[in-house]
């Protein structure tokens, strides 16, 4: 989770703060590796209930991995008229536009939206970002999850939707899974979402380098 300077939207409670799921298909593992992004979808969620969605297929300007199609059910024919991400990604932003920013694993949805943004010369909005892999962890013990997988959590609270590596379907069930968190995080009183950013970030170095050790074995 980034942190910035506090700010009105910091003083807003976690009930009245505009949240944007966002989810992503893409063609491989690493933007900076040549990978591109294949679907974006997208869900606003206020006060625990859905407001809007956004989905897209994108053409990626390359052929998709024969194992990425199996995975994700999307094929070279199936982007054959969908837009670039010159065009998709201002649309994804203008229907993110003033919401904070969630993701399930947001190093890797994130990394790829902010690597086409600047190739695109687009503004990148500068908001807080929700980490619902880092936010489980902090919440949920071992013995209540076998893993921070998004599979693992939906299961857990009972999510809406099934996870089926498509990206809407994907969001929608991390939505429900933000929403269980935010329920829990609710019982330790986190209210604001300046008290959600605290409760999530590690603090110390020593923390910091524990949770990344952690999260090899407890998100993949």
């Amino acid at each position: 989770m980034s942190v910035v300077a506090p700010s009105v939207l910091d003083m807003r409670s976690l009930d009245e703060t505009t949240f944007c799921v966002v989810d992503l298909e893409t063609t491989g593992g690493s933007p900076a590796g040549g990978a591109a992004i294949t679907e974006i979808g997208a869900v606003l969620t206020r006060g625990g209930r859905r407001t809007g969605e956004f989905q897209t297929l994108v053409h990626p300007g390359q052929e998709i991995p024969p194992f990425i199609s199996a995975l994700t059910g999307i094929t070279d024919e199936m982007v054959l008229a969908a837009p670039t991400i010159e065009f998709a990604l201002p649309d994804f932003l203008e229907f993110a536009a003033g919401a904070v920013l969630v993701a399930h694993n947001a190093p890797f949805d994130l990394g790829f939206l902010r690597h086409f943004a600047r190739r695109e010369h687009l503004e990148w909005p500068d908001r807080e970002v929700v980490d619902t892999v880092l936010l489980a962890r902090r919440v949920l013990s071992r013995g209540e999850a076998p893993n921070c997988k998004l599979a693992s959590l939906a299961a857990v609270f009972g999510a809406s939707t099934t996870p089926n590596h498509r990206a809407l379907d994907d969001a929608r069930a991390t939505a429900d899974v933000l929403q269980a968190l935010l329920d829990r995080v609710a019982l330790a009183g986190v209210r604001t979402v300046d008290e959600l950013v605290d409760f999530v970030s590690p603090g110390t170095p020593a923390r910091r380098q524990r949770t990344a050790r952690d999260a090899l074995g407890w998100v993949s």
